[in-house]
């Protein structure tokens, strides 16, 4: 499925262009297998680096808030994240990635998103943190170990 098939797809005139450091379509392959390879529980993950370091977040509430403010289940100390800059909600068996009235917005494949349905490996930007969404099924963390450093949300 295509962003523009996506709920909420944003054009706003003022939306920052994504980091150059890397094409922003493109999960961090190397990062994702090493995630998957570390878990050993099925479920729904955000894998991302902080400080050059592999971070693995469990999705395992109905929601999790991710921006600068200490009450984030995922939070950023950096000036280009919101306090309170994006929401990844279950309903049902699918989890939505949604913009909490962010200023630099959240961008999936180059577009900057209101609303977007995640899918297993997906790629989006939080300020300047790139942020990958991977699902373990049972067969998958069958053959993987435990998550180092897991913070479970």
């Amino acid at each position: 499925m295509s962003t523009e098939d996506q709920l909420g797809r944003t054009t706003a005139a003022h939306s920052p262009a994504p980091s150059e450091q890397a094409p922003v379509d493109q999960p961090d392959g190397d990062l994702i297998a090493a995630a998957r390879i570390a878990l050993d529980q099925p479920g729904d993950y955000l894998v991302f680096k902080e400080a050059e370091e592999l971070r693995i977040v469990a999705l395992i509430g109905d929601w999790t808030r991710i921006g600068r403010s200490t009450a984030a289940d995922v939070r950023f100390d950096d000036p280009t994240v919101s306090r309170r800059h994006a929401l990844i909600i279950r309903e049902g068996d699918q989890l939505k990635l949604v913009d909490d009235s962010s200023l630099n917005g959240i961008f999936v494949a180059g577009e900057r998103i209101d609303r977007y349905t995640l899918s297993d490996g997906d790629s989006f930007l939080v300020g300047r943190y790139r942020m990958n969404f991977i699902s373990v099924t049972t067969t998958v963390a069958a053959e993987g170990a435990a998550p180092p450093d897991s913070l479970p949300v």
